[in-house]
């Protein structure tokens, strides 16, 4: 549907911006937490020791459903070697950075991504918290960044709602 490459770093590339998972979360996912008729991951080891479940929609659904009609029988691993065994994404990552030419963009970067990605599409700082699995509305507030642009449509819409058309 989406007519781009799906190689295996772009899969979590796509998963990571997606949800907010952890790089980690990613690597160490198995086919039994996808659950495809409730559109969710449910994660039980996480960097806080909590379990949560991460809703799964859009690019993100649709490329873990074309990769699970190739599931490797070796292992439970999404992200596997012809073994079965979860392959690394540390080598690939590094690839893709050089030949996008970019610098300085760690894989953890991109879950400030998906945080603000949310937030600048209507998600609370609830909602956010609850997703990337944050015990702080502190930790949620460091990892969403809203962009200027975003900022300044939020205050064009509230004046308008507010005072009418005016500029």
């Amino acid at each position: 549907m989406y007519g781009f490459n799906q190689s295996v770093p772009v899969r979590r590339l796509v998963l990571a911006i997606s949800t907010g998972m952890r790089r980690g979360e990613i690597h160490q996912l198995r086919w039994p937490q996808v659950d495809f008729q409730r559109r969710r991951i449910l994660l039980f080891e996480t960097k806080n020791n909590t379990s949560r479940c991460v809703p799964l929609h859009g690019l993100a659904l649709e490329l873990l459903t074309d990769l699970s009609k190739i599931r490797h029988i070796g292992g439970n691993a999404v992200f596997a070697s012809d073994e079965g065994a979860p392959v690394s994404i540390a080598k690939p990552w590094a690839t893709v950075l050089r030949k996008a030419e970019i610098a300085n963009f760690r894989f953890h970067d991109l879950r400030h991504t998906a945080a603000s990605y949310m937030a600048m599409n209507g998600a609370t700082t609830i909602d956010i918290a609850a997703i990337l699995g944050h015990k702080t509305l502190q930790m949620v507030k460091r990892y969403s960044h809203l962009a200027d642009s975003h900022a300044s449509t939020v205050v064009e819409s509230m004046n308008t709602k507010i005072f009418g058309g005016l500029s």
